[in-house]
């Protein structure tokens, strides 16, 4: 079972986030070492960046608060769920389990984001496969992921998606297998 790095606390295996403090575990085989809460030692995992990811993520999607972490610890596969971290709406969470599904400031949007930063129809997040892509709807101030302006582009788990003031972390569901 793995140590949380920042407090210390034991996690299940298959967590992917500290119940207690919601920063993300290094791993499951970083605790293999027998190390104790206080110790100071640390372990490093270094790998190559998965493609379509350049590795831009933000420092904000390595801390969830715990009922953020707990929710991204129980989602599905096919389902992913978007934190917002920054903007109005901070802490908001919006669960993605439709194959479309549209972010803007129209009532009708599944993804309903009242700034005027944000256009009637801004972008579209689509589900294909286990995966999921999001668009820019042709909205005024542009969508951005990983703050690179985008037109399409695949989603990674922790990617950022800006749509004006909102900053939204992307977090995926995996296989419980």
């Amino acid at each position: 079972m793995p140590f949380c790095t920042a407090c210390g606390r034991q996690n299940p295996d298959d967590a992917r986030f500290c119940a207690q403090c919601g920063t993300r575990l290094v791993g499951a085989d970083a605790s293999a070492g027998g190390e104790t809460p206080g110790e100071t030692t640390a372990t490093i995992q270094v790998g190559a960046v998965s493609p379509g990811n350049d590795g831009a993520k933000t420092d904000t999607s390595d801390k969830l608060r715990a009922v953020d972490a707990a929710a991204v610890d129980a989602l599905p596969l096919g389902h992913a769920l978007l934190v917002v971290q920054k903007g109005p709406g901070s802490g908001s969470r919006f669960l993605l389990d439709n194959d479309v599904i549209e972010a803007g400031r129209h009532q009708d949007s599944s993804i309903f984001l009242d700034d005027v930063t944000v256009s009637r129809r801004h972008a579209v997040f689509t589900r294909e496969g286990d995966s999921f892509t999001v668009a820019d709807a042709g909205s005024l101030n542009g969508t951005y992921v990983n703050r690179d302006r985008i037109e399409k582009v695949r989603l990674n788990d922790g990617d950022e998606v800006q749509i004006g003031k909102y900053r939204l972390v992307f977090f995926s569901g995996h296989d419980r297998s």
